[in-house]
């Protein structure tokens, strides 16, 4: 029997007007989203409910999206989850970074809706074997 069960999603961002527009777009696509507005509070949020995929700000105060995989890719119960980073760098010294720490996505800001979803898509397809990713239509700047 397969489950009902909302994908989870956690949304680490220190700027408040970036994580509501992302909640806005992800529960809309019917997920279940947490957010957090930290590094910190983010790790909070993980350990009351282990999310299935995490969307995360690079540069964060307190803990950084670095810092945050390298602690993920740290525990065994939190390996596995894929995390997405966004940020405005571009350069690639940061994406290689992102890739050598386990990154299983990187974006760079500003992100339209479209490429959050179907990065989102991707990576859990990875993870549990999903095929067909959804076609979301139009593509608003988030």
């Amino acid at each position: 029997m397969q489950s009902d069960r909302k994908t989870r999603i956690l949304i680490i961002d220190d700027d408040v007007g970036f994580r509501d527009l992302l909640r806005i777009h992800l529960a809309a696509a019917g997920y279940q989203v947490r957010v957090a507005e930290d590094g910190v509070t983010g790790g909070r949020a993980l350990l009351e409910q282990t999310p299935d995929l995490v969307v995360s700000d690079l540069n964060m105060p307190f803990l950084d999206g670095f810092e945050l995989l390298r602690l993920l890719h740290g525990d065994e119960e939190t390996a596995s989850i894929p995390v997405i980073l966004l940020s405005g760098r571009s350069d690639g010294d940061t994406m290689a970074k992102a890739v050598e720490l386990g990154a299983a996505d990187y974006l760079t800001k500003p992100v339209t809706r479209d490429q959050l979803l179907e990065s989102i898509e991707a990576c859990l397809s990875r993870t549990k074997g999903r095929t067909n990713p959804p076609d979301y239509g139009s593509t608003p700047i988030v």
